[in-house]
């Protein structure tokens, strides 16, 4: 019977990846129980042995954009423990009402400093749009841009931000296009900051569940929160926009997607980063609008999420001193655990990015032309 260090070993191989080898991609074990742990704990195990400095990797990015190129990731099977968490999602409706702010209070309040030097100078926790785009605050600009060509803002209209964070979006269409927009979010942190940024502006900051809206608006937008819905929560999702967007409104959702659908997400991610949280299918998403909305445009630019990655390593790579000290060493070889599997994930095409445009059944718009 082979021995878990062989076992992890050929499957490197596979990939060109060498332990204590000399590239940036390959491994340096620091513990040599981290083979045992990582073929018995699976991809839980993985992470939590990365960040506890078990082993290290100076190109995490690299390595694992070949583990998921190559499908050596699903190799590392689910432990116990991470078999529970997709059994959990599976049966439990895990992004219930009753655990909406969860994930705004472990990962969206952990702290303004911490997104003020790794984002832009608005604050987008989400992908930029770099097709003319040569650094992050541009890109961010363009993705804002393109959003409100998208959904034809106009000055006056009334706007929904389902998921609003920090209030970016609002600002930026309160001030460019002049729309009355109001913005949800599970954050405290996210309403405090959105709140000050947006005073003197026709700007609504609300903390909120979207279960609870029920009044009308000319266009509704939600950027980067339909990952905390959940599929059994993605009809309730569309029924609730149905119900506040006006008959000749416009709905934009701005989305990572998966290529197959699922009920849960990698199980650390689901511990440590994102808890609750799940990437929708196209499937799921067409069957949860279905008869309640025409699909306009479905616009995919996932590469570019990679991009927009790299920006924040960077920026998170240049305040690590600070990280360090407001935070500790665990934190930040957590944080660069997540920036690099993300951005590998986006690289392998393994995650995309979507723009879909929807209006309402009924509509009579007929009229609509795709915004790139």
């Amino acid at each position: 019977m082979k021995s878990s260090r062989q076992l992890l070993t050929r499957m490197l191989e596979k990939i060109g990846v060498r332990v204590q080898g000399s590239s940036s991609c390959n491994l340096r074990i620091n513990d040599e129980t981290v083979y045992d742990r990582i073929i018995s704990g699976g991809r839980l195990a993985l992470g939590e042995s990365y960040v506890e400095g078990c082993w290290d990797c100076e190109d995490l990015e690299e390595l694992f954009y070949r583990a998921i190129r190559e499908g050596i990731d699903q190799q590392i099977k689910y432990s116990w423990r991470g078999l529970f968490y997709f059994v959990k999602a599976k049966l439990l409706n895990l992004q219930r009402f009753s655990r909406a702010r969860q994930v705004g209070e472990q990962h969206y309040d952990i702290g303004n400093d911490l997104y003020e030097k790794m984002l832009d100078s608005r604050l987008i926790y989400s992908c930029g749009y770099w097709r003319e785009a040569e650094d992050l605050e541009t890109a961010q600009k363009a993705k804002l841009n393109l959003i409100c060509r998208k959904l034809r803002f106009e000055p006056g209209q009334r706007v929904l931000d389902i998921g609003c964070g920090w209030a970016g979006l609002a600002q930026y269409a309160a001030e460019n296009y002049g729309v009355e927009l109001v913005g949800v979010t599970v954050s405290e942190e996210q309403v405090k900051y959105g709140r000050k940024l947006c005073q003197g502006l026709p700007v609504d900051i609300r903390f909120a569940d979207y279960r609870q809206l029920d009044e009308k608006f000319d266009r509704i937008v939600s950027v980067g929160m339909f990952e905390h819905v959940g599929v059994k929560n993605y009809r309730c999702f569309m029924e609730v926009v149905k119900r506040c967007l006006t008959k000749n409104g416009l709905f934009l959702l701005h989305t990572i997607g998966s290529k197959v659908s699922t009920h849960a997400t990698d199980p650390w991610i689901d511990k440590y980063i994102f808890p609750n949280g799940m990437l929708p299918s196209a499937s799921q998403i067409t069957e949860a609008s279905e008869g309640l909305f025409f699909l306009e445009d479905w616009h995919n630019f996932g590469p570019d999420y990679a991009l927009t990655l790299r920006a924040w390593k960077e920026n998170f790579q240049q305040h690590r001193d600070y990280f360090r000290e407001r935070y500790s060493d665990k934190f930040c070889r957590m944080w660069d655990y997540y920036l690099a599997v993300s951005a590998a994930a986006f690289r392998a095409r393994h995650n995309q990015l979507w723009q879909v445009l929807f209006s309402p059944e009924g509509s009579v718009r007929s009229d609509y032309r795709s915004v790139r």
